[in-house]
């Protein structure tokens, strides 16, 4: 439901502004108040899951969840909907690490383990693919309010299953919250998911004639930055002599959570090249309707879900660099790939062969990195380590927004300036200047992603004995 609803409203979101009159400028709060939400409130989310109840903290927040897709579904005005997509993003920061805690203090036998990331794994790498499909058919044949109300059901089978089948488990010892750690990172987060969004606004494709470091050099941009840079240092400041600390900053200095976090966060910035810049080059180029684009996603999906059964039998045999490494070398291969897709480039050919590639690599990235995310973290801190993880990769999606749909305006940009003559040209011209751009950002994704090889290759060093089980976290009492 999460991972879905982060793209399922991307193909509803035409249809929803002409029906509800959202101006252009506005549009991007449909997206953007989530992932505000969202990324601010994670770390409190993780905290609350251990002290409350791992499993009472997933309930509300699937209630919570449902009940804000159902008043952004009925939404009548603009307005309404921004405020239920900020709820979503506010339960969901609830929701998700409460969800992978479950995982961790639940599955404590090996390959048990492996089989529950293996899934984990292949949802979270599949999910976005699954949502733009899903979308597409929801809105072409249903309304776009579908597009939100399709969580509530969907919510009422997992509550009826959650109930039944899982655990309780909470975190031992102090439970006392870390009030100003809560203020200084949520106040900070949001700052730095808000700056980058402030960054992305003039690198917007729908108008790539903008000045692409506009959005960066914006004094408004510049304070929210500034703001985030010394409220999240001042939190790290605070927790280490906090006696009670929300984030433990030892959850975060362990060589292979630290690394899989970094992993995370620069795989999510440089996966979201391939999912937006694809997503344009269908609709545009090659002149997919948004369905057929949809469905175009689809063998990533599946490439992902087949192979994540395979990792997750080989992750405690080999251990998780040996899968991450070559992994995340077949990503960067496929993403390089698409750097030479043109206007006549055959799908099946070229494009299908680099997606099947990067679906492959990110299935042995996801649920190894998941694993090595929580080795040996004890049980009063799997939550917030949970969620770190999905922090990483809620900021790296942020920080992939704005970058590479600045480096996409600017390349679009150059290609016009340098073979308009007359605004006809620019017309005719408009297609290869958008083949330009497309090529730019597929270059920045790799290399992105080449940061996360890196990282992989020279930080992660957890052998197969160590991920499988950790001593500390037992199962739910």
């Amino acid at each position: 439901m999460i991972v879905l609803d982060a793209s399922i409203v991307n193909i509803a979101l035409p249809s929803a502004q002409q029906d509800l009159g959202i101006s252009n400028a506005d549009r991007q709060w449909v997206v953007t108040a989530y992932t505000l939400a969202f990324g601010a409130l994670l770390l409190l989310g993780g905290r609350i899951a251990d002290y409350t109840g791992r499993k009472r903290t997933f309930l509300i927040g699937l209630g919570g969840f449902a009940a804000a897709s159902a008043i952004g579904g009925l939404a009548p005005t603009a307005e309404l909907l921004f405020a239920a997509r900020a709820l979503q993003g506010a339960f969901a920061a609830l929701m998700a690490p409460a969800a992978l805690s479950l995982l961790t203090v639940t599955f404590t036998e090996p390959r048990e383990r492996a089989k529950a990331f293996g899934v984990f794994g292949a949802l979270s790498g599949g999910g976005a693919a699954i949502g733009l499909i899903v979308g597409g058919v929801l809105t072409e044949f249903t309304s776009w309010r579908w597009c939100l109300g399709v969580n509530v059901p969907v919510a009422m089978l997992v509550a009826l299953a959650a109930v039944r089948l899982v655990r309780e488990s909470k975190a031992p010892g102090d439970t006392r919250y870390d009030v100003p750690g809560v203020l200084l990172a949520t106040t900070g987060l949001f700052s730095l998911v808000y700056g980058f969004t402030e960054a992305a606004k003039a690198a917007n494709p729908d108008n790539p004639q903008d000045t692409a470091v506009q959005g960066w050099t914006d004094p408004k941009t510049l304070a929210w930055l500034v703001a985030a840079l010394v409220l999240l240092v001042a939190f790290v400041a605070w927790e280490r002599r906090a006696k009670n600390p929300m984030l433990p900053l030892r959850v975060v200095l362990d060589r292979n959570r630290g690394g899989s976090y970094l992993v995370f966060l620069f795989v999510g910035a440089g996966l979201f090249a391939m999912f937006l810049f694809l997503t344009y080059y269908f609709q545009l180029n090659l002149g997919y309707s948004p369905l057929r684009a949809g469905f175009a996603f689809l063998p990533f999906s599946v490439g992902i879900i087949l192979t994540a059964g395979a990792v997750a039998q080989l992750l405690p045999r080999v251990g998780p660099k040996a899968l991450m490494v070559p992994g995340l070398a077949l990503a960067v291969t496929g993403m390089l790939m698409l750097t030479q897709v043109e206007a006549d480039t055959s799908y099946v050919a070229w494009v299908l062969p680099s997606m099947l590639l990067m679906s492959i690599g990110m299935a042995c990235v996801f649920i190894p990195a998941s694993s090595t995310a929580l080795v040996n973290v004890g049980e009063h801190d799997a939550g917030i380590a949970s969620a770190v993880l999905n922090t990483s990769q809620q900021i790296g999606g942020s920080l992939g927004t704005a970058l590479l749909n600045t480096l996409f305006a600017g390349a679009v940009t150059a290609y016009l300036a340098d073979n308009v003559r007359s605004p006809e040209d620019a017309r005719t011209m408009a297609p290869d200047a958008f083949l330009s751009g497309y090529h730019v950002a597929f270059f920045w994704g790799a290399v992105l992603l080449g940061v996360a090889l890196l990282v992989a290759l020279f930080v992660i060093n957890a052998r197969k004995q160590d991920v499988p089980s950790e001593p500390a976290v037992g199962a739910a009492g």
